[in-house]
């Protein structure tokens, strides 16, 4: 079935919470394939929700100046979106207040910075679940493995894009699993030595675009990042932490 082509009215009314969950997916499809486009978006959707913040916390140190500017400024970004370039200018704006408001250490930009030193995300955990899990399949007689790796099939009948397998690695089973926003994919692989990995896919349920970064749990390590709205991880021994990272960043380019 055609698509419709994503216009930036679309975009506009995707920042803005007004599009049907179907055509969301169709313009977060859309966004997964272009980087710059998308983390232009991302740049529109941080500033909505510190904007957000900003009007609802009144009693934050020096909230009540960055308040008054951020009703101006939101005031008139609703009129601005109609257009884009006025849109990125009062983007701009915004983020140049709030990012002040950031530097005294109040601001809505200085938790963000200690998000970003925190525990890997929940999906990570997911995918090592689901790598165990087909550890333990692979031991089972009764438990059929499937090899047939169809990445067309899969993203029809689950909106997650999933990339070509490692070269030289052989898909050795994959299954679908349930997760709290839809389906979620798990593809059991052997790379050329015979070692047991695995590729996750998973919408977690936000949009971010973020570069492979490695983690190791016991025994495993995870490569994981997000492109758009599907988040990804590459999960083999923990020996291979580098390895997988290398591998992440092959598969997450392939993507593009």
């Amino acid at each position: 079935m055609a698509v419709d082509p994503v216009l930036e009215a679309d975009l506009v009314s995707y920042v803005d919470d007004r599009l049907a969950p179907l055509r969301r997916i169709e313009v977060e499809a859309h966004l997964a394939t272009r980087p710059d486009e998308a983390a232009r978006i991302m740049a529109d959707l941080r500033l909505r929700d510190e904007l957000r913040l900003a009007l609802v916390a009144p009693e934050a140190p020096g909230s009540r100046e960055l308040a008054t500017l951020a009703r101006r400024l939101q005031s008139g970004l609703g009129r601005r979106r109609r257009l884009a370039v006025l849109r990125r200018c009062a983007a701009v704006g915004v983020f140049v207040a709030l990012g002040w408001l950031a530097h005294e250490g109040t601001g809505p930009l200085a938790v963000r910075q200690s998000i970003a030193s925190s525990a890997p995300p929940p999906f990570v955990g997911d995918a090592l679940a689901a790598h165990q899990t087909s550890l333990v399949r692979s031991t089972m007689e009764s438990q059929v493995e499937t090899p047939r790796y169809d990445p067309a099939e899969i993203r029809a009948a689950t909106a997650i894009t999933m990339p070509e397998a490692p070269r030289g690695w052989r898909v050795r089973d994959v299954q679908v699993f349930p997760s709290p926003f839809g389906p979620s994919v798990e593809i059991a692989l052997a790379d050329r030595a015979g070692a047991s990995h695995s590729l996750f896919g998973i919408r977690p349920g936000g949009f971010e675009v973020t570069k492979p970064q490695t983690t190791v749990s016991g025994p495993l390590a995870a490569a994981f990042w997000q492109q758009g709205p599907v988040a990804y991880a590459l999960v083999g021994p923990a020996a291979e932490r580098d390895a997988l990272g290398d591998a992440a960043e092959r598969l997450a380019r392939s993507l593009y």
